[in-house]
């Protein structure tokens, strides 16, 4: 059996974390099954349904570079791929089970089912849901609400005795007493259009979709769509729930957590290859040690069997440790024409950069790659190189454990040792022990001494390495800046 599985998301909101972990999870299960991933769109919500909405799940899928063997823009020999577009398909199944006596024709008013639930919870009713009221009507009674003009819809008809199971290759048997599924879910609206259940069954079974992986959230929903399989003497595809994504605090990612929609990701400069390895890692992993997986090793090496039972905990410094590392790791060239777009939104440089701009820009690459976590980080590291903004607060050059007497001794004697050794042509690795030498004598911790010098030079408490920021500054600029700091401090 070829494995056929699909990414089906409702277009109703951004891609967020949960929703391409799920994309993911298929997308590489598929590749390592040497089977097809499907994109579905489905977008029967039309009162929530957005273009932007759509655009952003496509614009995701390709910045992410996970590309479907079937689906809309691509076709596929089992089309339309776009549920809005298959609604005669719906019609035409749907009537085939009311006329097999497995679905009926329900002419209940929206104003009489809310009076049925009114009561229900008024009387405290064990029995909670629709009362089938129109299940066994007559040829009379339905030929009357017809005449009136009454638009119904179709239910499926469930049964009331025994049981549902269904298998999940992650939590085993899953059963369901009968009497316990939503009574005689609605299958067709009476405007055409059909509910997620029917939609959703009828499209695997056509598209020939062998395994179902999709959040455990959807398990309640398990026991009716194999009712409806059965209902339609179709196979019932291998299911897999996919554990919960939660934030550190147990709780399921939510925008309180931070940060959940992708395209928030990208556009703080996160890369693409980070979040495809830390997500997939929230919930599966290859052998419990491993971390650094491509994309291409993850087409290969992806099981199902490896994925955890219980919810996988997203854990945003993990994936800034991630990014940083695929920063580092990252082509010069390429992390220099992602942090362009930043400087230019900053006004740091012309857009486009000029010739002279591009070539500094170059020259912040290697230093930055050391600081940044993620690309936007670039603002701020950069900042003292384009913006002379003095810190004029001395609390900001003392470090912890120094006071501010010792921070003047530490700017000035520090200051003067720097830039001797510097325009002697010192190497770094002198220059920092006759620094950490000073630190000694003043007896503070070396922070006390770099600290104040890189908050002179750098305008702030966070940069880039003090010797690479002094290169880019320039000798001059930097030592007049120093100075700067010198005469404020003493001033104080």
């Amino acid at each position: 059996m070829s494995v056929r599985v699909r990414y089906a998301p409702s277009p109703t909101g951004l891609q967020h974390i949960g929703g391409i972990r799920t994309a993911l999870f298929n997308y590489f299960f598929a590749k390592s099954s040497g089977g097809k991933f499907i994109l579905r769109v489905e977008d029967t919500d039309r009162e929530r349904y957005s273009d932007e909405s759509l655009d952003d799940l496509y614009q995701t899928l390709d910045w992410l570079g996970i590309k479907w063997d079937e689906g809309p823009v691509v076709g596929g020999p089992y089309g339309p791929y776009i549920q809005s577009e298959r609604f005669d398909i719906y019609k035409k199944y749907a009537e085939q089970l009311v006329k097999e006596g497995k679905a009926y024709y329900c002419y209940c008013t929206p104003e009489r089912l809310e009076k049925l639930r009114e009561e229900q919870v008024k009387s405290k009713s064990e029995y909670q849901g629709y009362d089938r009221h129109c299940a066994n009507l007559t040829d009379e009674e339905r030929a009357e609400y017809e005449r009136q003009g009454i638009k119904p819809v179709i239910r499926l008809k469930v049964p009331t005795e025994g049981k549902t199971t269904f298998h999940d290759v992650i939590m085993g048997d899953i059963t369901r007493k009968n009497k316990d599924i939503s009574p005689d879910p609605i299958l067709l609206k009476s405007d055409g259009f059909p509910t997620y259940h029917l939609a959703n069954v009828i499209d695997d079974h056509l598209m020939g979709i062998t395994h179902i992986m999709r959040a455990q959230e959807w398990i309640p929903s398990g026991p009716l769509h194999v009712l409806l399989y059965q209902a339609f003497g179709w196979d019932v595809p291998t299911y897999c729930h996919l554990p919960m994504v939660m934030g550190k605090d147990g709780q399921k990612l939510s925008k309180r957590h931070g940060s959940t929609a992708v395209r928030e990701f990208r556009e703080k400069g996160y890369l693409p290859e980070a979040i495809i390895n830390y997500v997939t890692l929230v919930g599966w992993s290859l052998d419990g040690s491993t971390e650094f997986l491509s994309k291409e090793q993850l087409e290969k090496c992806f099981k199902m069997e490896n994925i955890h039972k219980n919810p996988g905990k997203f854990d945003y410094k993990k994936l800034d440790w991630f990014n940083s590392q695929y920063i580092r790791m990252a082509d010069d060239e390429r992390i220099a024409s992602l942090m362009t777009p930043y400087l230019v939104n900053a006004g740091f440089v012309s857009n486009p950069p000029t010739e002279e701009e591009n070539d500094k820009i170059r020259k912040l690459v290697k230093p930055a790659k050391e600081r940044m976590k993620v690309i936007s980080d670039i603002v701020e590291l950069s900042r003292f190189l384009f913006v002379d903004e003095p810190v004029e607060d001395e609390s900001m050059y003392v470090a912890k454990g120094s006071d501010l007497e010792k921070t003047k001794a530490a700017l000035e004697d520090g200051g003067r040792i720097l830039f001797s050794m510097l325009r002697k042509g010192k190497k770094d690795e002198e220059i920092e022990e006759a620094l950490m030498k000073l630190s000694q004598d003043l007896e503070i911790k070396v922070n006390g001494v770099f600290q104040p010098i890189r908050v002179a030079i750098t305008n702030s408490q966070v940069s880039l390495p003090l010797f690479d920021s002094i290169s880019l500054l320039g000798l001059d600029e930097a030592e007049r800046r120093l100075e700067r700091a010198l005469r404020m401090i003493k001033e104080k």
